[in-house]
C-alpha cells in the first residue's frame, strides 16, 4: 500500500524506523548496517526529512542521532499511515473491544523497534478469553497478511516479569481508568 504512495525503499524503511516507535533514535552508520543499504541513499533521505522538519537530530560525540520530530504538525498523520501499513490499527481494534477485560496491549520484537517484519508479537495484560483471542488473531492474520504473535500475562504477572525487551515494548492501548 505504502509503496505506491512513497517510491523511495529506504525513506519507506526511515518512516518505519522513526515513526512507529517515537521513542526510536539512530545515526546514518547505525542504519546503514540495519538497513543493508548504502551510507549515501541513507543520508540523502534523512537529510530530506530533516529539512522538511519531519525527523530532529542531535549531535553526541561524532555521531549525529536522528528521532521523529513529534511536535511536527504531521507527526501524528504520519503515525497512523504506518501503523495502518503495519496493520496494527486492525489488529487493535478488532481485538481489544471482545477480548475480555484487557488492561493493556503492547508492540514488542522488531516493529517495537522500527523494524519491517512478516511477524506482529503483541503482549496481553489482563483477564484474556484465550479461544476466542485464536480465533481473532487467524482472522487478523489474514486481513494484514503478517502472523501474529502474542504472549498473555495477568496484570501481576506483568507487573513482576522481567522481559528482555521491556525498553522496547510499545504502548498500543491502555484500558480507560
Amino acid at each position: 500500500m505504502i509503496e505506491t504512495l512513497i517510491s523511495s525503499k529506504t525513506r519507506i524503511k526511515l518512516l518505519l524506523k522513526f515513526f512507529l516507535n517515537e521513542k526510536n533514535t539512530s545515526y546514518l552508520r547505525g542504519l546503514e548496517q540495519e538497513f543493508g543499504e548504502s551510507s549515501n541513499s541513507i543520508r540523502l533521505e534523512l537529510n530530506r526529512l530533516e529539512q522538511a522538519g519531519m525527523l530532529s537530530s542531535e549531535l553526541k560525540g561524532n555521531r549525529k542521532y536522528f528521532r521523529a520530530n513529534t511536535a511536527h504538525p504531521l507527526y501524528n498523520e504520519v503515525h497512523r499511515l504506518i501503523m495502518k501499513h503495519v496493520g496494527l490499527d486492525r489488529i487493535v481494534e478488532e481485538v481489544v473491544e471482545r477480548l475480555g477485560k484487557v488492561k493493556e496491549v503492547y508492540l514488542s520484537g522488531r516493529f517495537s523497534k522500527g523494524l519491517n517484519s512478516e511477524i506482529i508479537d503483541l503482549i496481553f495484560i489482563g483477564d484474556i478469553d484465550k479461544s476466542y483471542l485464536i480465533r481473532l488473531v487467524e482472522k487478523v492474520e489474514k486481513l494484514v497478511k503478517r502472523k501474529v504473535r502474542y504472549l498473555i500475562f495477568s496484570d501481576a504477572e506483568f507487573k513482576c516479569s522481567t522481559l528482555k525487551e521491556k525498553e522496547h515494548l510499545l504502548l498500543l492501548w491502555k484500558e480507560d481508568e
